[in-house]
């Protein structure tokens, strides 16, 4: 499903994107990008929304 700010197809094209330019599988790259974004995540307060 796609909205106007989500779209399936968009993140599944960014993903095999990011797998080849990092020269890895695509399984990784999700394992990977989920971890980059964890850290993220973590170093951002752990709020789920952002105070405007």
């Amino acid at each position: 499903m796609c909205g106007p700010h989500f779209c399936s197809m968009k993140i599944t094209e960014d993903v095999r994107k990011y797998a080849a330019e990092q020269g890895i599988a695509e399984e990784e790259a999700l394992k990977k990008g989920m971890e980059e974004k964890s850290k993220e995540f973590a170093e951002k307060g752990n709020e789920l929304y952002a105070k405007a």
